[in-house]
């Protein structure tokens, strides 16, 4: 059966992406400086082979032939998975992912130093031959698809979602989400707040990390968590790989980090074992994979709940101090304060630093602005939404994300719709097991992580992300439900 053949084929590809996955976990966390040129050369021929894999001539005809073989559902929706990839990848040439690969490993590179030293200058030149070929790579998949080049990017992360519903989307949220900003911070003004006193030495916080870890659930036999300058999940499902980056100051931030990445962590180590190295075994979609690290960071982690079983954990790693109270901990994790950073960013102001992005990339790839326009637009929109300037500080404005370092444009409206889909299965799972509050002062935990994985873990990509959602709240994606959880958390 031709149908059989691209199960096969498909392993292939799996093994040489796992390969790939683990060569990028090495070069952002172990990898010595000297290294990267090497690295860079053996990953753009990995990347090339691979994408010679999802293009080889005969896959068209063995799915032509697989759509009329008797499948079952399953397979059915692996089929779909499998033609949609193998167009997404037919329509680039492989030159243009080679480039496209060197230029963003370069650029990559480059950036970790030109960050800190806040050298724009250095860096602009880099990200403009990303940008040039990622407009290339968007021209040729909006001329094939029919579609706006941004919406051409956006459908490799978020297939089905347009620019014009993120418009709508995200004009809603600006329609109400400022107010709120502005009335929360107010109202948190008079609150009595101690900051916890350090040092935190890094192996106490790692120790912490690792023990939360395994309160939520996390596979240490399948995974492994370790330093990088920008923290990330990656690997595969039976070994994933996780960041975070640590500062001897504080490590709330840092704390929170190893959440958000576990809740990927925990999505990835969920997938359908057995359909394993199938697209149908795949994440859904990259919101729905932001929807289960922020519902584990967000959801439950800044739950005052939850907050109360880190207390004594956070207590026996650094020692008694007032600031660690219960009370004092859910004040510090839910303070509203507007910031530059977006990976520290509260989540009441974390979706402004997200349609900042989204429109300045939605107009870079379709030409709009080029990359010597973006420190002044950043500038303007930090200080339309947050009321903070950025001018001259790259470090901590244009500079601080390392998305556009490898052309990974369209992702960035995911973070947002993931906190829309965290805060929607949030109330959906409610309504099944009980408030969570309860159910984690109960010790219930793995309730929760038996609900996600029921509903979102175990289901791959057998269902689009609408009907996914419809199937675990009874209805497709609701903006609704971040507000109400947004306000009833933050409003006093």
């Amino acid at each position: 059966m031709s149908y059989q053949k691209l199960e096969q084929h498909q392993q292939q590809i799996h093994r040489f992406s796992h390969l790939a996955a683990i060569c990028g976990w090495d070069q952002a966390a172990m990898m010595p400086e000297g290294g990267n040129d090497a690295r860079a050369e053996a990953m753009a021929e990995l990347g090339l082979l691979i994408h010679q894999k999802r293009t080889a001539p005969e896959l068209g005809d063995w799915i032509a032939k697989a759509e009329s073989e008797p499948l079952d559902e399953v397979q059915r929706a692996n089929l779909g998975e499998i033609k949609r990839q193998w167009q997404d990848a037919s329509l680039l040439p492989g030159e243009l992912v080679e480039a496209l690969s060197l230029a963003g490993s370069k650029c990559e590179h480059a950036w970790r130093s030109q960050r800190k030293n806040n050298d724009w200058a250095g860096f602009a030149p880099n990200l403009e031959e990303v940008v040039k070929l990622s407009r290339e790579v968007a021209q040729l998949r909006a001329d094939a698809l029919g579609v706006r080049p941004y919406d051409a990017m956006l459908a490799l992360y978020e297939p089905g979602m347009t620019s014009a519903r993120l418009d709508q989307i995200f004009g809603d949220l600006a329609s109400w989400l400022p107010a709120l900003i502005q009335t929360v911070s107010e109202q948190q003004k008079g609150d009595a707040l101690l900051l916890p006193q350090g040092p935190f030495p890094i192996p106490t916080q790692q120790a912490l990390g690792q023990e939360v870890m395994g309160l939520l659930g996390f596979d240490f036999a399948h995974g492994r968590l370790d330093v990088s300058s920008h923290p990330f999940c990656g690997g595969v499902p039976t070994d994933v790989r996780i960041t975070t980056r640590y500062n001897e100051q504080e490590f709330v931030s840092s704390l929170m980090g190893i959440v958000h990445e576990t809740g990927h962590a925990r999505y990835e180590q969920g997938l359908p074992r057995h359909l394993l190295g199938q697209p149908v075994a795949e994440a859904r979609s990259m919101a729905i994979h932001e929807s289960q690290s922020l519902f584990c960071e967000m959801q439950l982690g800044h739950h005052p709940a939850f907050l109360a079983l880190l207390a004594p954990r956070i207590r026996h790693h650094f020692g008694e101090q007032a600031a660690f109270a219960p009370d004092n901990l859910t004040k510090l994790y839910s303070r509203v304060e507007p910031g530059f950073i977006r990976v520290d960013a509260d989540e009441v102001t974390y979706p402004a630093h997200v349609i900042l992005r989204y429109e300045l990339e939605r107009d870079l790839v379709e030409g709009k602005i080029e990359v010597t326009d973006i420190p002044e637009l950043w500038d303007a929109k930090m200080q339309q939404w947050l009321g903070l300037s950025t001018k001259g500080n790259y470090r901590n404005g244009c500079m601080q994300d390392i998305h556009w370092t490898d052309g990974s444009f369209g992702y960035f409206p995911s973070y947002t719709l993931g906190a829309m889909y965290a805060a929607q299965l949030r109330f959906a799972l409610e309504k099944e097991l009980g408030s969570m509050g309860e159910v984690i002062a109960a010790g219930r935990l793995p309730e929760i992580f038996g609900w996600l994985g029921r509903n979102i873990w175990s289901q791959g990509s057998l269902h689009s992300t609408d009907e996914l959602v419809r199937r675990a709240t009874g209805e497709a994606l609701n903006p609704h439900w971040l507000r109400q959880h947004l306000e009833q958390r933050y409003l006093k």
